[in-house]
């Protein structure tokens, strides 16, 4: 693998960084030479209508009047008070589609576009990602196809059935563990081969800079929604506590680029059995440099979390600079929490969660209940997607 060699730029919190694409020592664009003048490219073209007002305008048109934004804020009212904390949800669940993926695909859609491309590559765990691809190409009229590990495949039946109903097609993973890992290294390698006519639409902060960079970007806009509705919701203007869940960390890192400049607390809350952070080294993987779970010769060790979204061994490079500077902290819930907490929000609030949503609900209600959050401070909890994907999965472990 090959990293461009061009100095290091000074980044602030949650900044633009640079053309080396690091978040401190974490990030950069470890690829192929053969990807190197595709991810050039895509960097120079994102920077260009990322600047463009009317690039601007239409995804802010699209995200209005197809993906339904701006999602809600809503007051968790029974579960604060049985919890003795103020909870908040941003309503990431409402938006079409049913998740926060919406947000980057329609911003990678368009500037695939742009660019001329007339293929959109993606990779999917939970199956969000892969149906907001679908959703994006139909839309837009671009040719999609999904990579999914076939585990992924058999507990997402769903979703895929989605996926190809909106008229992608769903290729199956086969090697390795057949989970998300191994289907975003599948649609790497398929990118190679037709660069020139396909845009890899990753669905995460992680991969070769300028993707953590450009999803977090796209993804902003929850954090930027729900700081204005903080601000017309709380006497404080702020929440003291703003979690989300964090697989790779695109609903969390949109979520704390709202509030990364403010006093509020930021919790990402990990898988056990995913936590790079708690658990991992740092190394590199999809061709970023983060924390990974490694064995002890080096190898990426399996992940494995009840949540597909979040069975992913490694965090996006941003998440793992945050934790390492003190701004953000990163905390593990376990599989045996999260149905509990899935039953909890949906018999307080009417509000069924997706499994990796579930995680940081999970955290708030340990956490108030041992006294870790003080009582009745605020606590803004980004609900990544609703949880209909997840009904089997649920029947299953009730």
């Amino acid at each position: 693998m090959t990293e461009i060699a061009l100095p290091r730029p000074a980044a602030g919190a949650m900044s633009d960084p640079g053309a080396l694409g690091r978040f401190g020592e974490y990030g950069g664009r470890y690829v192929p030479e053969s990807l190197i003048p595709a991810c050039a490219a895509l960097e120079e073209a994102f920077r260009d209508a990322w600047s463009d007002p009317r690039f601007r305008r239409d995804l802010d048109r699209l995200l209005a009047v197809h993906a339904g934004r701006p999602t809600a804020l809503t007051p968790a009212w029974r579960l604060s008070a049985e919890l003795g904390v103020n909870v908040l949800l941003k309503r990431e669940d409402l938006a079409h589609t049913g998740s926060h993926k919406i947000n980057n695909v329609l911003g990678q859609a368009l500037l695939a576009k742009r660019m001329g491309k007339t293929r959109l590559l993606a990779e999917t765990g939970a199956g969000q990602h892969g149906v907001a691809t679908a959703t994006a190409g139909a839309l837009l009229g671009l040719d999609v196809t999904v990579y999914m590990g076939e585990v992924d495949i058999e507990r997402q039946a769903l979703n895929v059935f989605r996926m190809r109903m909106l008229g992608a097609e769903v290729v199956p993973v086969t090697s390795g563990t057949r989970t998300l890992k191994d289907s975003t290294s599948e649609a790497l390698r398929q990118w190679v081969t037709c660069v020139d006519e396909a845009h890899y639409c990753l669905g995460s902060v992680m991969g070769p800079h300028p993707y953590p960079w450009m999803v977090r970007e796209f993804q902003r806009v929850i954090g930027d929604e729900a700081r204005r509705q903080c601000a017309a919701e709380l006497s404080t203007g702020i929440p003291d506590y703003v979690v989300a869940c964090v697989g790779g960390g695109s609903n969390a890192a949109g979520t704390f680029a709202g509030f990364v400049d403010t006093g509020a607390q930021l919790v990402g809350v990990e898988a056990e059995g995913g936590a790079a952070v708690a658990f991992g080294q740092v190394g590199v993987l999809h061709g970023f440099r983060s924390y990974l779970l490694q064995d002890e010769n080096g190898q990426v060790s399996e992940a494995h979390s009840i949540a597909a979204g979040l069975d992913y061994p490694g965090i996006g490079p941003e998440h793992a600079h945050l934790r390492d500077s003190g701004r953000a902290r990163y905390v593990t819930v376990s599989d045996e929490e999260i149905v509990p907490a899935v039953r909890r929000l949906a018999r307080t609030e009417g509000v069924l969660p997706a499994l990796e949503s579930a995680h940081a609900i999970a955290w708030v209600i340990r956490a108030a209940e041992s006294g870790e959050l003080p009582p009745w401070s605020t606590v803004l909890v980004t609900l990544s997607g609703r949880g209909d994907k997840d009904m089997a999965t649920l029947m299953a472990a009730s």
